[in-house]
Order: C-alpha cells, then structure tokens, then sequence
C-alpha cells in the first residue's frame, strides 16, 4: 500500500474556497481500528461548520473532514476479528473522510447492505446514526407517536422520515418550498408544512401536537417547538442554524411534563458509537435490504470539487446526500 494520499484539507478557517487538496500519509490502523480505502465520502453540515471554525475535532482526531466513507478494507489492527482485508463497508469517522484512505474503529462500521453500492452506502451513517440516536434512542419514539422533523429534504430529514414511518410512527415534516415538500410526502411523511407560508405550530396541535420533534433549526423554534409538543412530548435538539439562545417559559415544560434533550454524536465515545452501530445492523440494515429505506442521494462531487459541494450544501437547494468520489 502507498505511503500517502490526496486528501482535502482546510486551509485556514473561512468559506467553502479554503479546502485545498494536499498529500498526506496514508493512516496506519491502531489496536481495534481498521483502514478503509474510500471510494466515497459523505459531506455534511458539520464539515462545514468545522471549516468555518466552529467545530474542532476531538482529540486525537484527524484535522481533515469528512465524518462517512464507504469503501474497502485494506488494513486491520490487532484486536479486530469481525472485520478482514477485502471487506467492503460502510463507516462513521471521527473525520479525515476527505481522502484516498481514512482509518477508525472497525466497531463503527457496518456492512454494505444488500443491493446497494458504494455510493449509496457512503449516504448512511452520519445520518442514520444521528436519527437513531437521537429520535429512538434518546426521544423513544414509538409505533402510533406523533412525529415531527424540521428540514424534512436534508440528509436528516430524508433519513428520519423514512426511518420513522418504516417504524410505524405518524410523520409530519418541514421545508421551505413546495418543491421540497413534495419530496417529503413522497418519502412517507402525511403532512408536509412549507414554514414559508405555514405555521407548524398550528398544524401540529391541529393533530393533537408532536409526541417527538426533532430540530436542528434552534433559534426562535424552540419556544414554537414546546407549544407544537403533546403533553409528554419530546423535543430533541440537535443542530443551532438560527442560533442556542432564546427565551424559553419553563411553566410550560413543567405543566406539561415536556422533555427537552439534544446530543451530538462526533464526541460521543467510541462505545456509545459502537452501541448505535449494533442497533443500526440489527433493526435498520434489514429495512434497508428489503427496499423499505433507502438513502436519498442529491449530488455527487469528485474530490478535488470539494468546495463546489460544501456551496452546494450551504445553499440548502439540495434534496437529500451530497457525496464525494474519491476513487476513479
């Protein structure tokens, strides 16, 4: 195997122009780690926001970005044995995903699904880990609930419509266009609100409120979010795109036993992360095998484009993934 690698990197903090391609060494798998080479790689907002600045990686974490790859296995460090070279997978990264080879822990990658490429597979675990975790795992949403996902054509809208509908919840959504509301309903979602003309808030508790939402938009939602809940609903808070501070009147929340929780997934520990993977192939692996889910792909870059793609995401006209081809 090459002792280095074409790789994109941030070049400084700033917009989409400071990811520039590099050559780097080529990772080497630790105890309990596997290096993939990656065919492709996901691109998503925290890449992003890691580019602007805003959010370092954890310690010991690769600088490059890029939190999913799908792609081979090429090497394999002591202690892995339900992994071998050859093995195509699917992964969740601490990051380095912008590049020809990227290494993590092998208990964070999953097979390929039946019937689905390496492009498609790229799609899933960034998205699919954060909707389980979050929405099933911290929320407990359940069969017959009440489900309400904010950016319903992002990544995670696309993923938690599916997911969610597939596991017999009543789903409802946002967008910012007919357009992209249309593709939510195609999805599975029973309602789709355009926020441009329409308030959630109204609709929601048309239906007897959100037994669960979950919002990465924060800002003045969150006050509307604790209004559009059912008593004893849940709000899961995963993402600030209009900002962490508001005034919020916590009568509310204790007169109404309301939940208000978040996570995010990229500090979470390598156990936590192995926890979610364990969940994902044995309860969403074999939806995805048999066509009741499937990752809803927008665009696809090479790697040297990558800064075309993150202008792409940041102009929220995307429906669905945005990926990257790394190999040829």
């Amino acid at each position: 195997m090459t002792q280095t690698m074409r790789a994109v990197e941030i070049a400084e903090p700033g917009g989409p122009e400071v990811l520039r391609l590099c050559v780097r060494p080529v990772p080497v798998a630790g105890a309990g780690e596997v290096v993939i080479k990656v065919a492709f790689a996901g691109v998503n907002r925290p890449d992003a926001l890691q580019r602007a600045g805003s959010y370092a990686p954890p310690k010991g974490a690769s600088d490059l970005p890029g939190l999913e790859a799908a792609g081979e296995i090429v090497a394999v460090g002591p202690g892995v044995s339900n992994f071998a070279v050859g093995d195509q997978v699917c992964a969740l990264l601490p990051g380095g995903g912008y590049a020809e080879y990227v290494g993590t822990p092998a208990a964070h990658c999953l097979p390929i699904p039946a019937g689905m490429d390496l492009k498609q597979a790229a799609c899933l675990p960034e998205t699919f880990f954060t909707v389980w975790s979050n929405v099933f795992q911290r929320a407990g949403l359940k069969a017959g609930e009440r489900f309400l996902v904010h950016g319903g054509s992002s990544g995670i809208g696309t993923t938690a419509i599916q997911l969610a509908r597939a596991l017999g919840a009543r789903v409802f959504a946002t967008a910012g266009t007919d357009a992209k509301c249309q593709a939510c309903l195609d999805l599975g979602a029973e309602q789709a609100i355009n926020y441009r003309e329409a308030d959630f808030v109204d609709a929601l508790r048309a239906e007897g409120g959100a037994d669960v939402i979950l919002d990465m938009v924060g800002g003045d939602y969150i006050p509307r979010n604790i209004k559009a809940l059912a008593d004893d609903g849940r709000l899961v808070q995963i993402a600030f795109l209009s900002g962490p501070k508001v005034a919020v009147n916590f009568a509310h929340v204790m007169m109404r036993r309301l939940t208000i929780t978040g996570s995010t997934l990229r500090p979470q520990s390598d156990l936590a992360k192995a926890g979610i993977a364990a969940d994902l192939k044995r309860v969403v692996w074999p939806l995805l095998e048999a066509g009741k889910v499937a990752p809803v792909m927008d665009q696809c870059f090479d790697l040297v484009d990558a800064a075309a793609a993150h202008t792409r995401m940041e102009s929220s006209a995307h429906i669905g993934k945005i990926v990257l081809q790394v190999a040829g």
